[in-house]
């Protein structure tokens, strides 16, 4: 009995003991909890697992890593707003910083902010943090040329061709531009979907200056330069040229025309020059490499060797080198100079000042010539495309290619269709009406404006005039005025009995959005008014602040035409005072254009 109470006492104490029931309770809950979560978690999808992991920088999301280098790695990203693809380098300071290549980074980011080029790789956007530097660039799906090469062995001669002349596009514009790669290579060629070359890593690239050399042994060995490798001093493009010509013996033979697992035999054989020649190769296609791996720079290929070659330049595709308008070559476009003004946070006086300079290498110049480039870079490309899209990077026909130069010929000023025109335009024109873009066979003959240098402004007509007023009070002129956009100006004589030469000054509307300032030198007819003379037709237009284009004044004795001297009248009793009224007329021109060009 005595034993059955305390039994029945020690279970009615452990009933009654809360401590160890709490116990048990709470690891029963514990363990509960931490199996449902296990659960649940298992349970996530794998999407629901990627989004959880993803990372945002800025409008950018994070996706996986496409590869991974010495300084960071590359990752796949999306931009929000559009859904694009974009490749994004990721950057860690402190390494970085550790491997001393924070020139080599900076140079890069400064290079890719400044190219638009259909073959080099874009930087879009730059974001920086305490610990990365983000570069957001063109994302490209095809993989390197390198790995294209190696999988497909030897290309087709025409495949190689195509490849190589979106190379030299390339290198052209950035030797353009006073940039040099400084390591071609297979693996810095990215290729698209469309299987279309992509020039990337311009970390070893080096702005060029005159009288300047090269000392850094950059690159790659086996597509160096015996220069290059030598330690010896050069100036850059060669380089390119030479690592060039290895990247086409490798398209063409599917091998390196120097080759060695042992560093020091290598650098012998590219010290030599000396390379296998295969049977199968063109006997042109040798001689352009023979011309590009030539040991001594001095008597290396140049970039333009290359695109006169017979063998480049068959099946070249117009866009890669699109013509250079000479009469559009001492033209300011206020496009590219408002940009260089907003990205460089200086005045339009400054940027004018540098082109008027002619530095090739001040950096303002080289800023504006690469926005004015892009442009036209873009503008042929879009025509390209327009003529076939689905063929957009297969070469036309010569009977395409020839039409296509010949619109390309006309000056943009050359406005046939005189359907937007303003009326003010009607009487000057003797020109048949010709349909946007096509010549008939009888357009070389069509009358053209004389002395004409056709530049526009995209400015309001009001901030136009209202420029060419200030300008002509500057300039102790006066004027009549016929219209708030005509007037009829003159030089304030000193001397009251001295007859000044008269100008008129005109705005005509060209199309929707842009007008030109017209000049004419009053002499011998009636003016608009019946108020005096009025000469022959010269056409001139200049800078406007802050949106016209600028033209050296020095170009406008040098643009007169042969039909300007065939139509001149027989001399007379007064030919010295018209000759000295023409040199006045010029002498206010260029005292006007440079007035506004300030």
């Amino acid at each position: 009995m005595n034993s059955t109470s305390l039994k029945l006492s020690d279970k009615e104490k452990s009933r009654s003991d809360p401590s160890k029931l709490d116990r048990v309770k709470s690891l029963h809950r514990r363990f509960s909890a931490k199996f449902v979560r296990k659960m649940a978690f298992s349970e996530l999808s794998k999407a629901d697992k990627e989004a959880k992991a993803q990372m945002k920088i800025g409008p950018y999301i994070l996706h996986e890593t496409l590869g991974v280098g010495t300084f960071g790695k590359v990752k796949l990203a999306i931009y929000e707003g559009t859904n694009q693809k974009v490749a994004v380098k990721i950057l860690n300071r402190e390494k970085i910083i550790n491997l001393d290549v924070v020139g080599k980074i900076r140079r890069e980011i400064q290079n890719m902010q400044m190219f638009r080029h259909p073959h080099i790789i874009k930087l879009y956007q730059v974001i920086s943090t305490p610990t990365d530097i983000f570069m957001f660039m063109e994302y490209v799906s095809g993989g390197e040329l390198f790995d294209y090469i190696v999988k497909h062995g030897r290309l087709k001669t025409s495949e190689s061709r195509r490849f190589f002349q979106q190379i030299i596009s390339g290198v052209d514009y950035c030797h353009r531009h006073m940039v040099v790669h400084r390591d071609l290579k297979p693996e810095n060629l990215l290729l698209d979907d469309r299987l279309n070359v992509k020039i990337a890593d311009f970390g070893l690239s080096n702005i060029m200056i005159d009288g300047d050399f090269l000392r850094t042994s950059c690159g790659s060995p086996n597509y160096a330069a015996p220069e290059v490798i030598s330690g010896k001093l050069y100036c850059g493009p060669e380089t390119d040229v030479w690592s060039s010509g290895v990247i086409l013996y490798a398209l063409l033979c599917g091998t390196l025309p120097f080759d060695d697992e042992h560093v020091p035999t290598l650098f012998k054989k590219i010290k030599s020059g000396m390379f296998p020649i295969p049977d199968y190769l063109d006997k042109s296609v040798v001689k352009l490499l023979l011309h590009m791996l030539q040991t001594d720079p001095m008597k290396r290929a140049t970039i333009k060797d290359i695109i006169n070659h017979e063998w480049f330049q068959k099946d070249l595709p117009p866009y890669l080198f699109p013509p250079t308008n000479e009469s559009d070559a001492s033209i300011v476009d206020i496009d590219a100079l408002r940009e260089v003004c907003e990205k460089y946070n200086v005045k339009e006086e400054d940027v004018t000042t540098a082109l008027l300079s002619d530095d090739p290498h001040n950096q303002l110049s080289i800023a504006y010539n690469l926005f004015v480039d892009n442009k036209n870079i873009e503008r042929n490309a879009d025509r390209f495309s327009k003529m076939a899209m689905e063929d957009y990077y297969q070469p036309v026909s010569g009977k395409s290619l020839q039409h296509h130069d010949q619109k390309q010929k006309i000056h943009p000023e050359r406005m046939f269709n005189q359907g937007r025109i303003s009326s003010t335009l009607e009487n000057l024109s003797t020109s048949p009406t010709v349909s946007p873009g096509v010549l008939s066979q009888k357009s070389p003959n069509v009358k053209r404006a004389k002395w004409h240098l056709g530049i526009r402004s995209q400015s309001k007509p009001d901030e136009i005039m209202s420029e060419v007023f200030k300008a002509m009070k500057s300039l102790n002129f006066e004027w009549k005025l016929l219209n708030p956009f005509h007037v009829i100006v003159r030089k304030k004589p000193s001397d009251p009995s001295i007859d000044m030469p008269k100008l008129s000054l005109q705005l005509y509307q060209v199309d929707n959005k842009s007008y030109l300032l017209d000049f004419k030198s009053l002499v011998d007819e009636e003016t608009p008014d019946g108020s005096g003379p009025s000469s022959r037709h010269t056409s001139i237009s200049m800078q406007m602040k802050p949106s016209f284009r600028v033209s050296r004044s020095s170009s406008i004795s040098q643009n007169i035409s042969p039909d300007t001297m065939e139509s001149t009248p027989p001399p007379s009793p007064h030919i010295g005072v018209k000759q000295s009224q023409t040199m006045l007329f010029f002498e206010m021109c260029a005292s006007l254009i440079e007035t506004l060009a300030r």
